[in-house]
């Protein structure tokens, strides 16, 4: 059984090396970008919640992070393991993490603030089915419009640079001592996000000794 955390600023590639490793080595991925934002899209309350934090360009507390973490860890349908993306997020919760956990490795995507301001202030999202594009990478085909269902592009409320600037000082001041616990008990790979993503997954293989990509 494989467990790993990926770290990283928004728009360091998390979902996407996570998911990578999760598809190739039979794990599931955790992400909890992506249960809030499904939360958003199906218009629960603790989406509307996240909604409102989001839009105010805050990152979410981290009480209710925790509690939509464990619910998820507390299904147990992660036979082979898992790789989570988006926590732990303080002291408190990466102590309790590698208490409960015997985690393999933490991977944390090192990008640094001007890429990501380049990346983040570049990306779409479908209003209609919720696909993910980016201006950089991933262009649609017809301008503004995604290449699925037809829907309008728009940018999330929250990517803006007065947001961002507020959410990555928070990020920085949060992350720093999470990353102070992991890197005492060694288990930090620290790689450079500024790659193409199939270079970042194979350096992320290589050290950690995972099945090289097919």
């Amino acid at each position: 059984m494989r467990k790993f955390v990926v770290m990283g600023v928004q728009g360091s590639g998390k979902g996407t090396q996570a998911k990578m490793l999760a598809d190739d080595l039979d794990l599931v991925h955790i992400s909890v970008g992506d249960i809030f934002r499904w939360n958003v899209q199906s218009h629960t309350k603790l989406g509307a919640q996240v909604k409102r934090i989001v839009a105010s360009g805050h990152l979410v507390g981290d009480d209710l992070v925790e509690s939509v973490v464990r619910d998820r860890l507390a299904s147990h349908d992660w036979n082979y393991g898992f790789v989570i993306d988006g926590f732990p997020r303080n002291a408190r919760q990466a102590e309790f993490f590698l208490e409960s956990y015997d985690i393999d490795g933490v991977i944390y995507l090192d990008l640094p603030d001007e890429e990501v301001y380049r990346r983040v202030l570049a990306r779409r999202l479908c209003s209609r089915c919720g696909l993910d594009y980016n201006l950089i990478a991933s262009r649609p085909r017809v301008a503004d419009t995604c290449d699925v269902c037809g829907g309008q592009l728009l940018t999330r409320s929250d990517d803006n640079p007065e947001a961002l600037e507020v959410r990555l000082r928070e990020y920085h001041a949060r992350t720093r001592p999470v990353m102070e616990i992991f890197q005492r008990k060694e288990y930090v790979a620290v790689i450079d996000a500024r790659r193409p993503a199939v270079d970042v997954q194979s350096e992320i293989r290589e050290h950690f000794g995972l099945p090289k990509l097919p």
